[in-house]
């Protein structure tokens, strides 16, 4: 058991409130999380509720400096800020994602523009952009009725793994519930097998996947 505090940030992208495998599965490592530490910090954040999409209002407000903001500019961006901060703030970031027509929700999409701030979650340098967010760890679960992880017609996968690592945190690993089949016990011992070895990879201090 860990003493000090897992905080965790819960990001959850299913249309469905009831009935989610996404929000299922998220939920049961949130628990085997809760049995491996002490104290555990759930901040939650549903995108499904909606987020204001990118327009060029905020991108005017973005590319200007951050002490030459008008108020009205700041309050464009609140929304965007308080993501951010919920982040940086997170030890985990545990993201709960169905497939839809191959890629990922349109609120999810709206969540990685707003998170993408160049001088917060990263930095342009003579390499290249390089990410703020290092030494977090990552859990996607992944749910889809046709789409297999990692194949051709996947185009969500890759592309998160290439976000997070954008902002820095390549510490990244899938909870796959791919065409899935709640009538399926075995599947379902599976996923759950595969949570608890993250789980407790996570509190031994390995690298997720390693237990």
């Amino acid at each position: 058991m860990e003493n000090q505090a897992l905080n965790v940030l819960l990001v959850t992208a299913s249309a469905r409130q009831t009935d989610s495998v996404t929000r299922r599965f998220a939920n049961e490592m949130l628990d085997e999380l809760r049995r491996e530490h002490s104290v555990v910090k759930v901040v939650e954040r549903d995108v499904s509720r909606g987020l204001p999409f990118v327009d060029e209002t905020w991108v005017s407000a973005n590319f200007t400096r951050a002490d030459d903001r008008t108020e009205a500019q700041k309050s464009v961006l609140s929304d965007s800020d308080g993501l951010v901060e919920e982040l940086k703030q997170a030890d985990v970031i545990l993201l709960a994602t169905p497939i839809y027509n191959f890629s990922v929700p349109a609120s999810l999409k709206a969540w990685i523009d707003l998170i993408a701030r160049v001088g917060l979650t990263f930095n342009y340098t003579s390499n290249g952009p390089v990410g703020t967010l290092q030494g977090k760890q990552a859990y996607i679960v992944f749910a889809s009725g046709g789409t297999q992880l990692g194949s051709e017609i996947d185009f969500a996968s890759g592309y998160l793994r290439h976000v997070l690592g954008f902002v820095g945190i390549d510490d990244v690993s899938f909870i796959s519930a791919e065409r899935f089949d709640q009538e399926n016990e075995q599947a379902t011992q599976a996923i759950r097998q595969q949570i608890t070895e993250l789980a407790t990879g996570l509190a031994t201090g390995l690298a997720p996947g390693a237990a």
